[in-house]
Protein backbone atom coordinates (compact mmCIF):
# COMPACT_ATOMS: atom_id res chain seq x y z
CA UNK A 1 0.00 0.00 0.00
CA UNK A 2 0.99 3.31 -0.99
CA UNK A 3 0.23 6.95 -0.09
CA UNK A 4 0.66 9.55 -2.41
CA UNK A 5 0.91 12.82 -0.08
CA UNK A 6 0.43 15.82 -2.63
CA UNK A 7 -1.47 18.64 -1.00
CA UNK A 8 -3.99 19.95 -3.75
CA UNK A 9 -5.49 22.98 -2.55
CA UNK A 10 -1.84 24.39 -2.64
CA UNK A 11 -1.09 23.64 -6.22
CA UNK A 12 -4.53 25.62 -7.15
CA UNK A 13 -3.65 28.39 -4.65
CA UNK A 14 -0.08 28.77 -6.86
CA UNK A 15 2.04 27.88 -3.52
CA UNK A 16 4.43 25.52 -4.09
CA UNK A 17 3.83 22.28 -3.41
CA UNK A 18 5.92 20.50 -0.43
CA UNK A 19 7.33 17.16 -1.28
CA UNK A 20 8.64 15.90 1.37
CA UNK A 21 9.79 12.21 1.55
CA UNK A 22 10.21 8.47 0.92
CA UNK A 23 9.09 6.46 3.58
CA UNK A 24 9.35 2.55 3.31
CA UNK A 25 8.54 -0.15 6.16
CA UNK A 26 9.06 -3.54 5.52
CA UNK A 27 7.81 -6.91 7.67
CA UNK A 28 10.36 -9.93 6.94
CA UNK A 29 10.23 -12.29 9.21
CA UNK A 30 10.39 -11.51 13.00
CA UNK A 31 12.55 -8.29 12.00
CA UNK A 32 10.48 -5.00 10.97
CA UNK A 33 13.02 -1.82 9.23
CA UNK A 34 11.66 1.40 8.50
CA UNK A 35 13.27 3.72 6.48
CA UNK A 36 13.36 6.86 4.74
CA UNK A 37 15.63 9.51 2.31
CA UNK A 38 16.78 12.75 3.58
CA UNK A 39 15.39 15.34 0.72
CA UNK A 40 12.93 18.06 1.64
CA UNK A 41 11.46 19.75 -1.87
CA UNK A 42 9.68 23.13 -2.14
CA UNK A 43 8.41 23.41 -5.17
CA UNK A 44 11.32 22.60 -7.93
CA UNK A 45 14.37 23.24 -4.86
CA UNK A 46 16.13 20.82 -3.18
CA UNK A 47 15.63 22.45 0.54
CA UNK A 48 17.68 20.48 2.68
CA UNK A 49 19.48 16.23 1.24
CA UNK A 50 19.91 15.10 5.20
CA UNK A 51 16.14 15.50 6.88
CA UNK A 52 15.80 12.76 9.06
CA UNK A 53 12.59 11.77 8.78
CA UNK A 54 12.34 8.51 11.21
CA UNK A 55 11.39 8.42 14.89
CA UNK A 56 11.88 5.78 17.40
CA UNK A 57 9.04 6.49 20.44
CA UNK A 58 8.05 4.64 23.62
CA UNK A 59 11.53 3.59 25.20
CA UNK A 60 12.78 2.21 21.22
CA UNK A 61 10.03 0.15 20.51
CA UNK A 62 8.22 1.84 18.52
CA UNK A 63 9.32 3.33 15.25
CA UNK A 64 7.34 6.06 13.47
CA UNK A 65 8.37 7.46 9.70
CA UNK A 66 6.11 10.43 8.25
CA UNK A 67 5.98 12.33 5.38
CA UNK A 68 4.32 16.00 4.53
CA UNK A 69 4.81 19.12 6.68
CA UNK A 70 7.26 18.67 9.34
CA UNK A 71 5.67 21.16 11.99
CA UNK A 72 2.86 19.16 11.11
CA UNK A 73 4.06 15.76 11.88
CA UNK A 74 5.93 16.93 14.96
CA UNK A 75 2.54 18.04 16.33
CA UNK A 76 1.19 14.59 15.24
CA UNK A 77 3.92 12.11 16.74
CA UNK A 78 3.76 14.06 19.77
CA UNK A 79 0.27 13.38 20.29
CA UNK A 80 1.19 9.85 19.45
CA UNK A 81 3.44 9.49 21.80
CA UNK A 82 0.60 10.93 24.52
CA UNK A 83 -1.38 7.88 22.95
CA UNK A 84 1.19 5.45 23.32
CA UNK A 85 2.25 6.50 26.91
CA UNK A 86 -1.96 6.30 28.01
CA UNK A 87 -2.83 3.01 26.06
CA UNK A 88 0.33 1.41 27.53
CA UNK A 89 2.29 1.06 24.24
CA UNK A 90 -0.50 -0.60 22.95
CA UNK A 91 0.62 0.32 19.71
CA UNK A 92 -3.05 -0.44 17.45
CA UNK A 93 -5.00 1.30 20.01
CA UNK A 94 -2.89 4.51 20.51
CA UNK A 95 -3.14 4.52 16.48
CA UNK A 96 -7.22 4.31 16.27
CA UNK A 97 -7.23 6.63 18.72
CA UNK A 98 -4.98 9.38 17.03
CA UNK A 99 -6.61 8.26 13.65
CA UNK A 100 -10.12 9.18 15.57
CA UNK A 101 -8.80 12.70 17.08
CA UNK A 102 -6.84 13.68 14.06
CA UNK A 103 -10.21 13.59 12.12
CA UNK A 104 -12.18 15.00 14.63
CA UNK A 105 -10.20 17.86 16.43
CA UNK A 106 -10.64 21.18 14.71
CA UNK A 107 -6.99 22.43 15.54
CA UNK A 108 -5.85 18.59 14.14
CA UNK A 109 -7.72 18.23 10.98
CA UNK A 110 -5.77 20.52 8.92
CA UNK A 111 -2.46 18.85 9.35
CA UNK A 112 -0.66 17.56 6.61
CA UNK A 113 1.32 14.75 7.14
CA UNK A 114 0.67 10.13 6.80
CA UNK A 115 2.95 8.34 8.91
CA UNK A 116 3.80 4.98 9.54
CA UNK A 117 4.32 3.67 12.70
CA UNK A 118 5.48 -0.27 13.39
CA UNK A 119 6.19 -1.98 16.62
CA UNK A 120 7.19 -5.90 17.12
CA UNK A 121 3.80 -6.76 16.16
CA UNK A 122 2.46 -4.05 13.96
CA UNK A 123 2.60 -2.21 11.35
CA UNK A 124 0.28 0.29 10.34
CA UNK A 125 -0.37 3.69 8.02
CA UNK A 126 -2.16 6.27 9.97
CA UNK A 127 -3.67 9.66 7.32
CA UNK A 128 -5.76 12.69 8.62
CA UNK A 129 -8.58 10.95 6.64
CA UNK A 130 -9.28 8.95 9.63
CA UNK A 131 -7.27 5.66 7.97
CA UNK A 132 -4.98 3.09 9.78
CA UNK A 133 -4.54 0.30 7.72
CA UNK A 134 -2.70 -2.40 8.32
CA UNK A 135 -1.06 -4.05 4.92
CA UNK A 136 -1.51 -7.77 3.87
CA UNK A 137 1.95 -8.19 2.34
CA UNK A 138 4.49 -6.51 4.81
CA UNK A 139 5.41 -3.77 3.00
CA UNK A 140 4.25 -0.10 3.36
CA UNK A 141 5.72 3.08 1.73
CA UNK A 142 4.25 6.86 1.77
CA UNK A 143 5.20 10.12 0.32
CA UNK A 144 6.15 11.22 -3.42
CA UNK A 145 8.56 7.99 -3.89
CA UNK A 146 6.28 5.86 -2.05
CA UNK A 147 5.06 4.09 -5.19
CA UNK A 148 8.51 3.39 -6.47
CA UNK A 149 10.19 1.99 -3.13
CA UNK A 150 6.73 -0.19 -2.74
CA UNK A 151 6.96 -2.15 -5.46
CA UNK A 152 11.00 -2.39 -5.15
CA UNK A 153 10.34 -3.66 -2.13
CA UNK A 154 7.38 -6.26 -3.35
CA UNK A 155 9.94 -7.44 -6.19
CA UNK A 156 12.40 -7.86 -3.58
CA UNK A 157 10.91 -9.67 -1.19
CA UNK A 158 9.54 -12.31 -3.54
CA UNK A 159 12.82 -13.04 -4.91
CA UNK A 160 15.46 -12.40 -2.82
CA UNK A 161 16.27 -13.44 0.53
CA UNK A 162 17.58 -10.11 1.68
CA UNK A 163 16.57 -9.52 5.53
CA UNK A 164 14.69 -6.31 6.42
CA UNK A 165 17.59 -3.37 6.51
CA UNK A 166 18.80 -4.31 2.99
CA UNK A 167 15.44 -4.72 1.50
CA UNK A 168 14.53 -1.34 2.74
CA UNK A 169 18.05 0.18 1.78
CA UNK A 170 17.79 -1.03 -1.41
CA UNK A 171 14.19 -0.45 -2.43
CA UNK A 172 14.92 3.44 -1.44
CA UNK A 173 17.88 2.77 -3.57
CA UNK A 174 15.77 2.24 -6.06
CA UNK A 175 13.16 4.74 -5.61
CA UNK A 176 15.78 7.43 -5.48
CA UNK A 177 17.07 6.62 -8.91
CA UNK A 178 13.62 7.27 -10.53
CA UNK A 179 11.94 9.74 -8.06
CA UNK A 180 13.09 13.53 -8.49
CA UNK A 181 11.87 14.22 -4.94
CA UNK A 182 13.36 11.03 -3.37
CA UNK A 183 17.17 11.32 -2.71
CA UNK A 184 20.39 8.64 -1.51
CA UNK A 185 20.51 9.98 2.05
CA UNK A 186 19.07 6.94 3.49
CA UNK A 187 18.11 6.80 7.71
CA UNK A 188 17.05 3.03 8.72
CA UNK A 189 15.63 1.92 11.75
CA UNK A 190 15.30 -1.56 12.54
CA UNK A 191 12.72 -2.99 15.57
CA UNK A 192 13.40 -7.39 16.18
Amino acid sequence: MTIDLHDRDASLSGEPILRATTILAVRRGDRIAVGGDGQVTLGNTVMKGTACKIRRLHNDKVIVGFAGGAADAFALLERFEGMLDKHQGNTLKAAIELAKEWRTDRALRPLKSTMIVADHKELLLLSGNGDVIQPDEGVLAIGSGGPFAAAAARALVKHTELDAVALVRESLQIAADICIYTNDSIHVEELP
